[in-house]
């Protein structure tokens, strides 16, 4: 029972995720609420819901999805080239592949002093707001949201940089637990962009 709920919440979600551009967590939750299930319903793990995305994706996306991802990538790179002092990784859908023309590119950016890429935006004339998220290692971290615009797409994108200390980049570089990289710097992005060129 409850495995076919989990599928059909992650199937449910997988949706949103494609055609709303929500992230896992809200995506899950209304699932739940659109499925009329318990609010307390065991939710499916992030793993069942990107192999759904992925399913959603071939089934329905396969011939705009490849140049959208395409295009979120390049925007990616000209934003971790400009940061490149802060050894930037990209994370989450555009790193992972799974991205569309309505997700947000997440890079995180190792720090020695959490500042420096405030002011290095700052002598950039970059408009960015300041908010707090949780980080990959569960404690809070500051969030620099910017909006920039991707040419090959004609539309703004939201770019988020996750400030990490200097630290956190040992821990960040292990697979998951399906031996996976969570996320890639500058000369991983450029393989990824060279092998869809």
């Amino acid at each position: 029972m409850f495995t076919d709920a989990k599928s059909e919440i992650a199937a449910t979600a997988a949706r949103l995720v494609v055609e709303e551009g929500l992230e896992y967590g809200p995506a899950k939750h209304r699932a739940v609420r659109e499925l009329g299930l318990p609010s307390r319903s065991p939710l499916p793990d992030n793993d069942l819901l990107e192999d759904q995305v992925v399913d959603y994706l071939q089934l329905f996306c396969s011939d705009t999805q490849p140049q959208e991802l395409q295009a979120l990538r390049e925007l990616a790179l000209v934003w971790m080239e400009r940061l490149q002092d802060f050894r930037p990784h990209l994370s989450g859908a555009v790193w992972r592949g799974t991205a569309t023309r309505l997700s947000d590119i997440h890079i995180q950016l190792f720090c020695d002093d959490p500042k420096s890429a405030e002011l290095t935006l700052i002598d950039q004339n970059v408009r960015y707001e300041v908010h707090s998220t949780k980080g990959f290692k569960g404690a809070t971290v500051d969030l620099l949201s910017i909006h920039s615009l991707c040419p090959s797409l004609n539309e703004d994108i939201g770019v988020h940089l996750m400030i990490y200390d200097l630290d956190d980049l040992r821990g960040a570089l292990l697979p998951d637990a399906r031996g996976r990289s969570q996320r890639g710097g500058i000369q991983a992005l450029r393989q990824l962009l060279d092998n869809a060129a």
